[in-house]
């Protein structure tokens, strides 16, 4: 059937496949990618999902190949061109798919597929769960819960999603049934048969710390699917696509889609501004500042549009221009990060027209060393189409406030007074040091908690400087923000030998064990 072209503006789609007890959620803002780069997208919900957790009890793994299959042939007949991705559940459910329906239409995108349950925050007794198959209608009894930190390491991100939880809003089940988590075991063992069937070009996206599935399932479908490309990324856990490394996914995507990863950047609106009055203005500025005053920043971001630019003045770890509502969570989690969290609004003044513009003075406080830092600064917005579209923030007092973040950035990084090594690490043998601080490394993977990103900036220091000795001078020209401020982090150890760096490692690995 010809494709119309409202449906295939381009002669492209894409079938975009969820993870298990989620939604469209799950692939962050991909469907919104592929459209600007000109990729109809399609999506389905998956049988049990859309309702209550309950809803998975009956549901069977060829109830969810039944549904991507149908849903498949409806839109493959639409368009010339036919491009399949999944994320978790979705990625095993969509390499099946193309092996089933010799897929050669498009390409193949898998976006960490757990074809082993085997991450690092996955309980010890996880294998037991077999057993718990076979005793009748325990598993339909038994809840598999949805925890921290919801796979993802983005403390500000993994924020949001907690306080949605909380809200009860239904982006996510909760928990789902072990009965179903069978199903998904059995639709493991159906991937990892026949993959050397798969004739489409096919790209393999998987963290290396994913904390559900470890990148031994990235290589095993790598190693099974000839001439598949593999991609490793350094800063995310499992939800790949809304983690830290979102914006190389989509643009690693687009590419591999024969796409301009350019688009993978929101562009900007166009268009004359819908006009607003003077309710509207008064109803974005109360939330603006509520918002702030409450530290939320999940109720912070609906108020921008997708295009804002927000320009941080000054010479400082945090100044710079951020483009779009994703590079605000790159500012507010340097706040966070290099503020240990203690980065709060206290007061936010009355608005005063600026031009075409409206400033809102504000006071802020942060803890700076042993004392507190308190000082002023003025937001300066621009409103369009019902949304924030522009953010000027300036200092009272530019000079101190640039050296309080400068101070502050390097703290998070590097801190040897804080990290006072512990007796029983000072004791170490030289010669049992090397494994000791091998064990630290796994052990970290096994905390009960996450440390914070500050903490893992000051972790990743020691241990590069314990491997390889000293930081070359500069960071390589295609870092972003954040490996730079490791960087950083790791120059500023320069000098420390490698057993003080790996004893300091291991004290501070001990601290978090610990709780402290």
């Amino acid at each position: 059937m010809p494709a119309s072209n409202l449906d295939a503006p381009s002669g492209t789609g894409a079938l975009l496949i969820h993870g298990l007890g989620g939604t469209e959620y799950d692939l962050g803002s991909m469907h919104k990618v592929l459209k600007r780069a000109g990729i109809q997208t399609y999506s389905l919900t998956l049988p049990g999902h859309g309702g209550s957790p309950e809803d998975l009890l009956s549901v069977r793994m060829e109830d969810w190949l039944d549904a991507v299959t149908h849903k498949y042939r409806e839109v493959a007949q639409r368009h010339e061109t036919l491009h399949v991705m999944g994320m978790c559940l979705g990625a095993l459910l969509a390499v099946e798919l193309c092996k089933r329906v010799g897929h050669k239409q498009g390409k193949l995108v898998s976006l960490a597929a757990p074809v082993f349950i085997d991450g690092w925050s996955t309980p010890w007794y996880r294998g037991l769960r077999k057993l718990v198959y076979r005793i009748p209608g325990l598993a339909a009894r038994m809840r598999v819960e949805e925890e921290e930190p919801y796979g993802i390491k983005n403390e500000l991100v993994r924020s949001i999603v907690k306080a949605k939880f909380e809200r009860g809003e239904n982006f996510h089940y909760r928990w789902v049934p072990l009965a179903c988590v069978r199903e998904v075991d059995r639709l493991r063992n159906a991937v990892t048969r026949g993959l050397d069937g798969i004739a489409c070009p096919t790209l393999i996206m998987h963290a290396h710390e994913d904390e559900l599935t470890s990148v031994r399932s990235a290589h095993l479908l790598h190693d099974a699917i000839a001439g598949s490309q593999l991609v490793l990324l350094n800063n995310s856990y499992h939800m790949i696509c809304v983690d830290n490394d979102r914006d190389l996914v989509a643009a690693t995507v687009l590419q591999f889609m024969d796409r301009d990863p350019a688009a993978a950047q929101s562009p900007r609106a166009a268009g004359r501004a819908a006009p607003m009055g003077a309710a509207d203005v008064e109803r974005i500025l109360g939330a603006y500042r509520d918002s702030l005053l409450a530290g939320e920043f999940e109720t912070l971001f609906p108020l921008f549009a997708e295009d804002v630019v927000w320009t941080e003045e000054g010479d400082s770890p945090v100044s710079g221009v951020y483009e779009g509502r994703g590079a605000l969570i790159t500012l507010f989690s340097r706040l966070m990060d290099y503020s240990r969290n203690t980065f709060a609004i206290r007061d936010v003044g009355q608005p005063a027209l600026a031009g075409r513009a409206i400033a809102l003075p504000l006071r802020f406080q942060v803890q700076d060393g042993a004392g507190l830092y308190e000082a002023g600064a003025t937001h300066t917005l621009r409103l369009r189409n019902n949304a924030i579209s522009k953010v000027t923030a300036r200092a009272d007092e530019p000079e101190a406030e640039d050296a309080l973040w400068r101070r502050l950035a390097a703290a998070a990084g590097h801190e040897p007074e804080g990290d006072a090594m512990d007796e029983a690490t000072l004791a170490l043998d030289a010669n049992a040091l090397p494994d000791a601080f091998e064990a630290a490394v796994i052990e970290l993977r096994s905390l009960p908690a996450p440390p914070s990103a500050a903490m893992v900036i000051r972790l990743t220091a020691y241990e590069q400087q314990a491997r390889h000795g000293d930081a070359p001078p500069a960071a390589p020209p295609v870092a972003d923000a954040r490996s730079q401020i490791r960087h950083a982090a790791w120059r500023l150890l320069a000098g420390l030998p490698v057993d003080q760096a790996q004893r300091r490692y291991i004290a501070l690995v001990r601290r978090l064990d610990a709780g402290d």
